[in-house]
């Protein structure tokens, strides 16, 4: 699917439509650069998913949980330098787990993964983005 937002507000009510189609178990990659709106798709996920809390980015605590009819677990693997700081933080645990997996720059292997989605998102301007969500059936 593809689909263009022009501002935040639309990027978020996108998201939330998106979340509808998650379950428990469901990973989500949220892959593009510095400022491209992925924590503003998390934020709209986590609306979808009827989370209430303030939802921020899990740069420094690199994870971020909240509860909702389905639990998010909100990753940031940017400052990860290294597959054996995912074992020390639990990750494996929840991939499949008892909720949806949502992770900023990841860069690690997944494959055994069953339902893992791929969202891009691509500036166009100020407030707008090319948002572009594969279902990735390789893994």
């Amino acid at each position: 699917m593809q689909t263009i937002s022009n501002s935040v507000e639309n990027t978020l009510e996108i998201a939330k439509n998106f979340a509808q189609c998650l379950r428990a178990g469901d990973i989500v990659l949220l892959c593009g650069d510095l400022g491209a709106g992925k924590t503003v798709f998390a934020k709209g996920i986590a609306q979808g998913l009827g989370i209430t809390q303030t939802i921020t980015s899990p740069t420094f605590t690199i994870m971020n949980s909240y509860a909702g009819r389905i639990p998010m677990y909100h990753f940031d693997m940017y400052r990860l330098s290294g597959e054996d700081e995912l074992y020390e933080l639990g990750l494996e645990e929840l991939l499949g787990g008892d909720g949806v997996c949502v992770i900023e720059w990841n860069s690690f292997d997944l494959k055994g993964c069953k339902r893992v989605y791929k969202v891009e998102l691509t500036p166009l301007g100020t407030d707008g983005r090319r948002i572009n969500i594969y279902e990735l059936t390789d893994n």
